[in-house]
């Protein structure tokens, strides 16, 4: 059977094209763009207008390649920043004139449960797991071993804090401080809601951990094979997240592994990342390629 799936996030928009036969996936396309969606809504409580437009120039070039490939099912869920915006109906206006499908907006609580769904499926190390899902608005933190017991989603993601505290380039001491007051406060909100310091493996979900983890690994190039399932001490973490944090935004651009429209928000997300090792107690995160993109995916073959 083959499905699209569609992730919509502050950050970016992420197609999953895929044959799926049983619990195994067969990408046939899997792409992504960052289009900023949630540029300004933790301040304004709306979708500007040039974010509504980019996201929708990128889907309407998904719209192409769902057509192309013969996908017998389409599905889009958008999520943290479709969630806070006032004017998501007309998110949802575009997204039905573009896909002709409506955007499925999920509550945390369901992303979370499809990123562990996408996360756990084939991943050789012990549970229970803690997996984090590092957005743009939001966190989602789910524990569970086949099946999710508890998640909890958090308002701590690159984006929103980016711009609620890192305005400086790179940021201040006392920027970073306040942020990782901000961040550590809600990170032990979610440790004490789910037991996840009582998880045997954490796994990490999204661009921030696979492009710290890609950073960790020292390689020369974004490779997603020897990222996905690799596994990150929190050492190199720690070193990662200040070497990041000390670049301006134009050094991290020059890094090989880093995505253009990522470069000015890593430094937020690698410090939540951080945060989350040191609270959880993990000395080690591996990271995924897999997420709320194949959870979509598995969803649709079911039926």
């Amino acid at each position: 059977m083959r499905v699209a799936a569609i992730d919509c996030g502050t950050n970016a928009v992420r197609l999953l094209i895929a044959d799926v036969v049983d619990d195994r996936l067969t990408d046939v396309v899997r792409t992504m763009e960052i289009v900023r969606l949630g540029e300004g809504v933790d301040r304004t409580g709306m979708l500007s207008a040039a974010a509504l437009e980019r996201t929708r120039t990128a889907l309407v070039r998904y719209a192409a390649l769902i057509k192309d490939s013969k996908a017998v099912s389409v599905r889009m869920c958008a999520t943290s920043a479709s969630r806070d915006a006032s004017n998501a109906q007309d998110f949802r206006d575009m997204v039905r004139g573009v896909l002709g499908v409506d955007p499925e907006v999920i509550t945390g609580e369901q992303e979370a449960a499809l990123s562990f769904l996408g996360a756990v499926k084939g991943l050789a190390a012990p549970g229970p797991y803690l997996v984090f899902d590092l957005g743009g608005g939001s966190t989602e933190f789910v524990t569970g071993t086949d099946t999710v017991e508890q998640a909890i989603s958090m308002d701590i993601g690159c984006v929103r804090m980016t711009e609620r505290h890192l305005h400086s380039d790179p940021p201040t001491a006392d920027e970073l401080a306040a942020t990782e007051k901000d961040v550590t406060a809600a990170v032990d909100i979610a440790l004490a809601a789910v037991p996840g310091r009582a998880a045997r493996t954490l796994v990490g979900l999204a661009g921030t951990v696979t492009t710290v983890a890609a950073l960790a690994h020292e390689l020369p190039e974004y490779d997603s094979e020897r990222i996905h399932h690799s596994e990150i001490s929190r050492d190199a973490v720690t070193r990662v997240t200040a070497e990041l944090l000390a670049m301006t935004v134009e050094q991290r651009l020059a890094l090989p592994v880093m995505h253009p429209g990522r470069a000015d928000v890593i430094g937020a997300g690698a410090l939540i990342m951080r945060v989350i090792m040191e609270r959880s107690g993990h000395d080690s995160v591996i990271a995924s390629e897999h997420d709320i993109l194949d959870g979509i995916a598995f969803g649709l073959a079911a039926g």
